[in-house]
């Protein structure tokens, strides 16, 4: 099969498409996917570069959305024809064998387009609002990055569960985005101090839960932005992974510090369908909506990773396999 592959850690370049890939063996509790497109995220950005360590060579992609071409003996809830969208590793490829319990069924109404977008941005953004913090109703919550795929994901999350969200994004264009998916405030950080800004919005008091998938160069505006009480969610590294902390700082305002992931916040086949379900629904009816930034094709996975390390993009970016 055709499929993206990284022989060697370091940049985009190193993304190289080949013709003669292995299809993957489909497992007796496995689901097979001929996969019509692939999500690609800042996570694949990680193995490609070699911050987060996998076994070379490796066929990148965590998430992607297609037909079922074939089940293992064991598997009872899918056959081949379904259309599907999964949650498992190799996407940038023709086939993926994935395990039942991570695979979801996509309605009709549900593009293959926005089933390989929604899955990994929706869920990060489902477990850091519920589980890593348990957003409330009266909350300020702030997002970083609030113009991007997980950010308005964030956004349009923490609306539903109540909140009002304080938006960051870089240019007034962005800062339409996110007003768009439900942001009660935008704080243009170009222009504005975002700690001024985010003390006028909240009366001083600070916002009570931050997500920071920025990292490094935002983590010290976090610290100031943050409430009594509140939690620092710091689930990125898109500017860099964040230095080694004086843990001193987090006293005068007795901060919650994690550093949450998808991956540690979903951890089991239940979770998975409990949240993938809930997701697709939301999508289904409207009430989430997915905006796709950009469409590549496959031999274009370098294009694609050096357009979201750019950090002009807007929405989601996804591989035509």
């Amino acid at each position: 099969m055709r499929a993206v592959q990284i022989h060697e850690t370091g940049g985009p370049a190193n993304l190289v498409l080949a013709a003669d890939v292995a299809t993957p063996a489909c497992g007796p509790n496995d689901v097979l996917v001929r996969n019509h497109f692939s999500g690609v995220n800042f996570i694949d950005t990680y193995h490609r570069s070699g911050l987060y360590k996998v076994p070379l060579p490796y066929v990148p992609g965590r998430e992607a959305a297609g037909l079922v071409e074939a089940v293992g003996a064991n598997v009872r809830n899918f056959k081949p024809g379904d259309r599907v969208a999964y949650f498992s590793s190799g996407s940038y490829a023709e086939f993926s064998a994935v395990p039942e319990g991570y695979v979801v069924h996509l309605p009709d109404s549900v593009s293959f387009e926005t089933g390989a977008s929604m899955l990994l941005q929706g869920l990060t953004a489902m477990g850091l609002a519920c589980i890593a913090h348990n957003t409330k109703p009266g909350e300020f919550a702030l997002v970083y990055a609030a113009a991007g795929g997980t950010g308005q994901m964030l956004v349009q999350v923490c609306k539903e569960l109540g909140a009002t969200v304080i938006g960051i994004t870089s240019t007034a264009d962005k800062a339409a985005i996110a007003r768009e998916a439900g942001a009660d405030h935008v704080i243009t950080y170009a222009t504005e101090d975002i700690a001024a800004r985010v003390a006028e919005i909240t009366g001083g008091k600070g916002a009570n839960v931050i997500f920071d998938g920025v990292g490094k160069s935002s983590f010290d505006t976090s610290l100031a932005c943050i409430a009594r009480l509140g939690s620092l969610l710091s689930f990125g590294n898109a500017s860099g992974k964040v230095d080694p902390i004086d843990i001193m700082k987090l006293v005068p305002k007795q901060i919650r510090l994690m550093r949450p992931s998808l991956f540690g916040l979903i951890t089991t086949p239940e979770d998975f369908q409990k949240f993938a379900k809930e997701l697709v629904e939301h999508v289904r009816a409207g009430t989430y909506k997915i905006a796709i930034h950009k469409i590549y094709d496959l031999a274009d996975a370098p294009v694609a990773h050096t357009d979201l390390e750019s950090g002009k993009t807007t929405g989601k970016l996804i591989l035509r396999i």
